[in-house]
């Protein structure tokens, strides 16, 4: 059962979804978009907190807009509200403990960077933005 009305998460959502990022609700979904994925995968672990809305998602903007070289694939999930759907897509990051938000980066379906809350709430957008478009960078190319 979702944490909160979807009536105040749906604007958070939508942060990511108008930057063209797909979102992934269901466990069938997630392994739809990564199971077997080829190229890169962007996977945005959404949350409702402030480091989400202050820091992640603005960051994850900024990187994108300033970015030569992109993900092929932009998903996102959205911890506490599509419960299923984000544990499904943590299984994908290997080895990695559960975090809300975080940004990984999935090379032919294997993790190959990833930013985790604690890499997140104590830094401002820009250097996040920085970290993430050069992890464009070297993963995405």
């Amino acid at each position: 059962m979702p944490m909160y009305p979807e009536l105040m998460v749906a604007p958070m959502r939508r942060e990511l979804t108008q930057l063209g990022f797909l979102e992934m609700r269901s466990p069938e979904e997630v392994d739809s978009q990564l199971k077997n994925s080829s190229g890169t995968v962007l996977v945005v672990v959404n949350s409702i907190c402030g480091c989400a809305a202050g820091k992640a998602r603005p960051a994850i903007a900024q990187a994108l807009q300033n970015s030569a070289t992109k993900p092929n694939k932009l998903t996102t999930v959205f911890a506490g509200q599509d419960a299923e759907a984000t544990n499904k897509a943590r299984g994908y990051f290997e080895g990695m403990p559960p975090s809300s938000p975080s940004i990984a980066l999935l090379k032919d379906g294997k993790l190959a960077y990833i930013m985790h809350r604690k890499d997140i709430e104590s830094r401002n957008a820009s250097a996040i933005a920085l970290d993430l478009a050069q992890a464009f960078e070297e993963y995405c190319k």
